[in-house]
Order: structure tokens, then sequence, then C-alpha cells
């Protein structure tokens, strides 16, 4: 049997498989998934964007009590430009697109409030007190010092890149490992140097970074079973980074109207949006998608901020037409397993089953022949 298990980036790690868990956004992720994946054998991931310090630092805390097990903390990089708080412009501007909506979700539109985004250096502060096995990030890089402060203090750093120059960008900023963040994957496109829209897909991106750079390649997008492990594993990818899977798993924050979407067969039609927070996203179409999908928004974070209620809202009814129903290209192939342990176990025995020696069966053609 291949041992597919041993690649550079499970064997610094100190991990069974290269199998990572994509980080949730929006506060989806969840402790007891990210631990249970971590005590699998694979790297359990957290999405903390939204979290202020403070939260932050209980989460991690509460993650280091989970699991005695590597795991990775993700943040958002701030872009050049982007919005510090909601200003009462944007909020006039847009809000009455909105109200037909909030009506439909059973409430009042909400008056103007002010929201703000969490001090991204004051998150980092965290992180790097914490020190969690693997601190990673999209949208962006850090800064050089705190990429610097992670090597001294033992982390290490995972980018995002959804184009070869970001790949090389990564690098260049002595990352220890990169993220192939394909265009089937689901959620928002971590693009920062390339508009979201040039993003590659999964097999061709992988295939050019670990052709042209010397760290480990993730490759992430589509990816729902061994095949798509395989696939990965001989373009070049050192691991495999899934999202939408773990997402439909009994222990993922998503709520139960999104869940069930993932497992329906109108998860095989995904759109990228900007419709819930003003960057470019890939989720099941419904009916708030459909209706903005070529409708001017306001961009991240205001567009996020002002949807938030709505979202809240769609969530406590479980309304599946009002949710932003992230998912991958790849969610019609997920099987009925929703326990993570059991999913995770699953991939590692189809992979084994893909590259090992097991022969494959016969086909009704080959027969008659």
């Amino acid at each position: 049997m291949t041992d597919w298990t041993r690649t550079p980036f499970a064997r610094t790690l100190g991990l069974r498989y290269p199998i990572v868990q994509g980080p949730f956004g929006g506060g989806i992720s969840r402790i007891g998934l990210t631990a249970a994946v971590s005590d699998a054998g694979g790297l359990g991931s957290f999405g903390a964007h939204h979290l202020e310090p403070e939260e932050l630092d209980v989460t991690v805390g509460l993650l280091h009590a989970a699991t005695n097990h590597p795991f990775a903390v993700n943040l958002w990089v701030p872009r050049p430009g982007q919005p510090d708080e909601l200003d009462r412009t944007t909020y006039d501007t847009y809000s009455d697109a909105l109200r037909p909506w909030f009506e439909r979700a059973g409430m009042s539109p909400p008056v103007y409030r002010h929201a703000a985004s969490p001090d991204f250096d004051a998150q980092v502060e965290v992180v790097l007190a914490r020190r969690p096995a693997v601190f990673s990030f999209v949208f962006g890089i850090p800064s050089p010092e705190v990429l610097a402060e992670c090597r001294r203090r033992g982390i290490r750093t995972i980018g995002a890149a959804t184009h070869l120059d970001e790949g090389i960008a990564l690098r260049d900023a002595g990352v220890d490992a990169v993220v192939a963040a394909g265009y089937e994957a689901g959620g928002h496109r971590p693009a920062f140097l390339r508009p979201a829209s040039d993003s590659v897909a999964t097999g061709p991106l992988t295939a050019q970074l670990s052709a042209v750079l010397e760290i480990p390649v993730i490759a992430a997008g589509g990816i729902a079973d061994g095949r798509g492990i395989a696939a990965a594993l001989v373009l070049g990818a050192d691991a495999v980074q899934i999202g939408t899977a773990f997402l439909a798993t009994d222990q993922s924050g998503a709520p139960d109207a999104h869940k069930q979407a993932l497992r329906s067969p109108r998860s095989r039609y995904t759109a990228l949006t900007r419709a819930f927070s003003g960057r470019l996203a890939r989720g099941i179409r419904n009916d708030f998608l459909d209706a903005f999908e070529f409708a001017d928004v306001p961009a991240y974070p205001q567009q996020n901020w002002m949807t938030a209620p709505l979202k809240a809202a769609a969530a406590e009814r479980d309304d599946a037409e009002l949710l932003a129903l992230w998912s991958g290209q790849g969610a019609a192939l997920l099987t009925d397993r929703r326990d993570a342990t059991e999913l995770f176990e699953f991939l590692v025995e189809d992979t084994d089953h893909i590259l090992g020696a097991t022969p494959r069966p016969t086909t009704a053609w080959e027969s008659v022949a």
C-alpha cells in the first residue's frame, strides 16, 4: 500500500494524516469540531476573525484544553483601505434594498447601529501569546515582524493563495505552507493580489504552486473523498484542506437548514456572490443570492454588517432562503457520515483504497469483453 500519509507537512506538525479541516468564518467554527479532527490525526482549524481579542483569548484557551494535538487558528488580514466601521451614509444608501427581506424574516429593519471590526493587531497578539501549533490567515500576509515572531515562538504559518502570484508572494514572505484555494472552494475567495474573479481551479493551481514553491502546498476546493485527496497528492500537494464536508457534520456550528441544504440535491447549484458579505464567496443558490446576484452592494465589511441581523434571524428561523449557504462544488459528493470523526475515518480509508494495492472492481463492459 502506498504510504500517502508521511508527507513533510504531516511530519513537521506531527500529524498522522495530511488532512486539514477548513476554518469557518462568521461564527460557525466550533471547538468540538476542531478538536475532533485534531484528535483523529489531522489538523483541526478554528475561524476566529470575528472574535474580539478577549473572546479569542478564551477560545484558544478552550481549544488547548479540548485537544492535546496540533490545531490552527485562522484570522483575516485587513485589506488596505478596508472600512473600519459601518458609516451612516452607506447604511442609508443601501438599507431600503434589504427592507423587504427583513420583513420576510419577521423583523423590523434595524435602525442604524455602529459596527466595527476587531483589532487585527490585538488578535495577533493573542495568537502569539497562546501559541497554537499553526497560525493560518487569508486575504493577505501579516507583517514581516509578525511572521518572524511566529517563527521565534515555534508557531507554523499557513497563508492562502488563489493565484500563482499570491503563492509566490507568500513564499517570499517566509510563510511555512500555502493553501491552494481553488475556484471550486466554498466560502470566500481569499484573493489579495489578483481580483477574486481570477481565482484558478484547484487542480491547475495546486500543480502550478507545487512546481514553483519549495514549501508545502495544501490543496483546497472540491475535495470530499479519497479520489479528491489522491488527485491532489498526485498533482503535487503535500496535504489537502476539506471544508464543506466538515461543515455538514453534527459538530459544526452551521444552522440545521444549512446542513440539510448541503446534503440535498440543491447543493449541485452553487454560485459566486457578493450578496451576503460584499466579498466574492461561493454558496448554494437561494432566494437572497438570486435576488442580489447582479446587484450593487457595499464592499466588505459594510455589506456583512448590514446583513448580519438578517442572517441571525434566518438562522433562528432555520430559513434556508435567507442564509449564506456557503458550499464548495464538491458538496454533491458528500456521504451520509454526519459525525466528524466518522467522516475523517472514511476519508482516510477511502484514500487508502484509492492509492493502495486493492484491485479495482471489474466493470460490466470489461467482463463482457
